[in-house]
């Protein structure tokens, strides 16, 4: 029997730290450029909100190879900055002498050997009265994840962008009918599952990864297969992208990404019976974290009941775009209130205060919230997944 904490697998939502490593490949003797590059973006970045401190390092052994690594008070923080049009700009001139980055990012769960911090632990003791007491500096930096999440072996991510109003039915056709791509990327990585789904001429591509996701997008991005469908929607995306240029796509997949903030689960082995769903939720403008928040709690309620029809979530934010990918039994509409996300006391006036979209004001009555959920359903394109592994 598994706890509601190790049902969640992944959480942007539960307060602590965040430590963001990145790796970075420099071109041979670009190293001054680079350090140039790097003094004006950390001067951007110290003044971002949530930021705390970072770390420029050079590698012992191999000049070109550096890191860097920086210190945020919460996910949330550091995931408004990162999807940001300023960061987007700020770190163009980092391509002209970075030849290949990777970015990781870990939640603080332990401190061993600093001064009294939020939460910190000794080695061998519980924290000190000072480490939790409500000090405004303490609280200022975060505080520390407060156990190990049991994860399931699987990244997930996805991609989002919009095409041009009318072309909503080629790109549908287009998007169901390609060929899918090789699932095995290497001995440890493999592409699990791929979910797309439209709202109105949005687009969003889930996928869900065993091993390494930046080795299954690189592999997934060379495929002749996908390469072949990406050239063939390109006439009909609203934002134009030339893939002959690695800049042009570079730009165009960092805007589209869609990160994963929250997935929970009821635990035991996948079933086979059940639905994919995906619902959209077009947040007020600067309301999308929040949003996210409150169906991510929603959810971690759902799988914790043994009634609910809900056996999986993951949400998806970005700015103010939501999206949640529902793993279900039975109709979508069974439990309307819970497959919106507002069961519950005065759930769906909380999210009618976060959605951009609730201009007919507050649902009430079951048909008002299954009204509602109907137009925040996602249409199901296609759903792939690859064959079992023996």
């Amino acid at each position: 029997m598994t706890t509601l904490s190790e049902r969640i697998s992944q959480s942007a939502f539960d307060g602590s730290r965040l430590r963001v490593v990145l790796l970075l490949d420099l071109y041979d003797g670009a190293q001054n450029q680079f350090l140039e590059v790097y003094e004006h973006l950390q001067k951007q970045v110290s003044s971002v909100p949530g930021h705390i401190s970072d770390e420029l390092c050079q590698s012992i052994e191999n000049p070109s190879q550096w890191l860097i690594t920086s210190e945020w008070e919460s996910a949330p923080r550091f995931l408004a900055w990162i999807n940001s049009e300023e960061h987007v700009a700020s770190v163009q001139p980092l391509h002209g002498c970075v030849r290949d980055t990777r970015s990781l990012r870990f939640s603080v769960l332990r401190e061993i050997g600093k001064g009294p911090g939020p939460g910190s632990h000794s080695p061998t003791g519980p924290p000190s009265a000072a480490a939790s007491s409500p000090d405004a500096a303490d609280r200022a930096r975060g505080s520390l994840q407060v156990a190990p999440r049991r994860g399931d072996g699987v990244v997930r991510h996805a991609l989002t962008f919009t095409v041009k109003p009318g072309s909503e039915p080629v790109v549908a056709e287009l998007l169901a009918g390609y060929t899918s791509p090789q699932a095995q990327v290497d001995e440890s990585t493999r592409l699990r599952r791929t979910s797309l789904f439209m709202h109105g001429n949005r687009v969003v591509r889930a996928v869900e990864v065993e091993g390494d996701l930046l080795a299954a997008l690189r592999h997934v991005a060379q495929q002749p297969e996908v390469r072949a469908l990406e050239e063939a929607i390109n006439p009909y995306l609203e934002q134009d992208r030339d893939l002959g240029d690695p800049g042009s796509a570079r730009m165009f997949f960092t805007r589209a990404a869609l990160p994963a903030v929250h997935h929970v689960a009821a635990g035991g082995r996948e079933r086979a019976d059940l639905g994919r769903h995906a619902l959209f939720y077009p947040a007020k403008d600067g309301c999308g974290s929040a949003l996210a928040r409150l169906l991510a709690g929603q959810d971690e309620a759902a799988v914790d009941d043994p009634t609910s029809p809900i056996e999986g979530s993951t949400v998806f934010q970005r700015d103010d775009i939501v999206v949640r990918l529902l793993d279900l039994r039975g109709p979508l509409d069974a439990r309307p209130a819970l497959a919106l996300g507002v069961e519950g006391d005065h759930k769906a006036a909380v999210l009618a205060r976060l959605l951009d979209s609730a201009k007919d004001g507050v649902p009430t009555t079951d048909q008002e919230i299954s009204r509602f959920l109907a137009r925040s359903e996602m249409r199901l394109i296609t759903d792939r997944r690859s064959p079992v592994q023996a």
